[in-house]
């Protein structure tokens, strides 16, 4: 179950990448961290969910260009290294 520390923490993260990444879309590094995020909808513990979605979107972003294509990011051939 996920709490409001989480959705914060998962904000937190948006806006580092974001920060971190000034030539992307804002939108689209939304997009992906908060598609990545739901992977992690199931996971029992809760703690280190951020931390992992963050490596996964500045591995994303940091080798491969993101569109906002409404496609899900897991069927991408990108992801599958992740």
């Amino acid at each position: 179950m996920r709490d409001d520390n989480e959705s914060v923490q998962i904000a937190q993260v948006i806006e580092r990448l974001i920060a971190r990444f000034p030539a992307e879309s804002p939108a689209e590094i939304e997009l992906l961290v908060r598609r990545i995020h739901e992977r992690f909808a199931d996971a029992r513990i809760r703690d280190f969910v951020p931390l992992l979605v963050e490596k996964a979107a500045r591995q994303v972003v940091g080798v491969y260009p993101i569109e906002v294509t409404g496609e899900d990011p897991r069927s991408a051939p990108t992801m599958a290294t992740i």
